[in-house]
């Protein structure tokens, strides 16, 4: 019983690979190109997006780990300030995700675009 279940998994298995396989040839064929910037403005405003989220997102989550610390510390010197290094953390991040901007700014004005 139990070689039988597995000898239909296997094939199973085999099964989705083959049929992946002749299914992507055709897809890649109809796919288009979507990340080409029209200009440099473009590059640099993709650029700005990319840190602004991802150092929001760092922060949001150093923000969540405080918060779970410090509710989880139950009173322990130790753990609060840990959580209390997060939270500086969070905003350290925070505040970074706000100059990345001006940062970009910046940079386009050295490049010229």
């Amino acid at each position: 019983m139990r070689r039988a279940v597995t000898r239909s998994v296997a094939f199973a298995v085999l099964g989705a690979v083959l049929l992946s396989s002749l299914t992507a040839d055709a897809a890649q064929a109809s796919t288009q190109v979507l990340a080409i910037a029209s200009s440099v403005g473009q590059v640099f405003d993709n650029i700005r997006n990319w840190l602004v989220g991802i150092l929001a997102g760092l922060a949001t989550v150093f923000l969540t780990i405080g918060g779970v610390r410090y509710l989880m510390a139950g009173g322990d010197p130790g753990e609060v300030e840990k959580a209390k290094q997060s939270f500086k953390s969070a905003g350290w991040g925070y505040g970074l995700a706000a100059l990345a901007p001006l940062v970009v700014e910046i940079l386009r004005g050295i490049v010229g675009a």
